[in-house]
């Protein structure tokens, strides 16, 4: 089959990646931790499972269980989405809007009337059980799968081969677009260049990143390797995987649709 152009792709709609949030029990002890102290303590929390700009899961608590003296609310002209925002304070530390209250909850998270919750990253550390989460809390609806491919993978900008390989890993995370994994042997020698960006991911681990150097161009930060990753995900170890929004993707001689995501330029 001859490759499209990328003008004949078509692209995935953003509405593709937006969701209705969700609100459920969680059976696992949450703890939240600011300022060296416990300010949230729970075995009653609610998750909520949300995504878009600057919203991702996370847990919610019962006032009961969390440390509400710490909290100094806004005035009630403060709302938004109907939540009151709060300065947290603890341990001499001070986040301003650190935490709210879903005093008056829309539509479709209407049990969250009444709880709290804190701002991400503004916390010292959240907690599952013993085990300290990054980024946001783990969804238990998405699943995310490793599997050894002998498809054929090329990857091209501006009609540049950046990486063809016969031995990708495909990881299928779900809501997300498939990414592909290639072993370094694979990737046009000396193409790319560590970067001192890092992110994690609470199903994956740390990620590494890279930039493209392609004649005068330079594409920052537009693939990532997981060196140690967490141990459910063990397949990717020290594998390179490309922004898919970023360069044009051949899978068996057929061009992939650039998606729309929050990674989209």
């Amino acid at each position: 089959m001859e490759p499209r152009s990328p003008a004949q792709a078509p692209s995935t709609p953003p509405e593709a990646f937006r969701f209705s949030p969700i609100v459920e029990p969680t059976a696992r002890w949450i703890r939240v931790r600011f300022g060296g102290e416990i300010i949230a303590d729970s075995r009653r929390a609610l998750l909520l499972i949300e995504y878009g700009p600057g919203r991702l899961p996370t847990y919610c608590f019962p006032q009961a269980d969390v440390r509400m003296e710490a909290l100094a609310f806004e005035g009630p002209d403060t709302y938004r989405d109907g939540r009151r925002y709060a300065r947290l304070s603890a341990g001499g530390k001070v986040a301003e809007r650190g935490a709210w209250i879903y005093e008056d909850p829309p539509t479709g998270i209407a049990d969250l009337k009444g709880y709290v919750t804190f701002a991400w990253d503004a916390m010292d550390a959240w907690y599952e059980e013993a085990e300290e989460i990054f980024v946001h809390a783990r969804d238990p609806h998405k699943r995310v799968d490793v599997l050894a491919s002998s498809r054929h993978v090329r990857l091209e900008v501006a009609g540049m081969v950046l990486a063809e390989t016969d031995r990708p890993y495909l990881l299928f995370e779900t809501n997300l677009p498939t990414r592909y994994y290639i072993p370094p042997e694979d990737i046009w020698p000396n193409l790319l260049e560590p970067t001192e960006h890092t992110s994690r991911c609470p199903y994956k681990g740390i990620a590494d990143y890279y930039t493209a150097r392609i004649a005068e161009r330079r594409l920052v930060n537009v693939a990532w390797r997981y060196h140690d990753p967490v141990p459910e995900c063990p397949k990717i170890r020290d594998l390179i995987c490309f922004f898919n929004e970023r360069v044009d993707i051949y899978v068996d001689g057929e061009l992939q649709a650039r998606p729309h995501t929050p990674w989209s330029e």
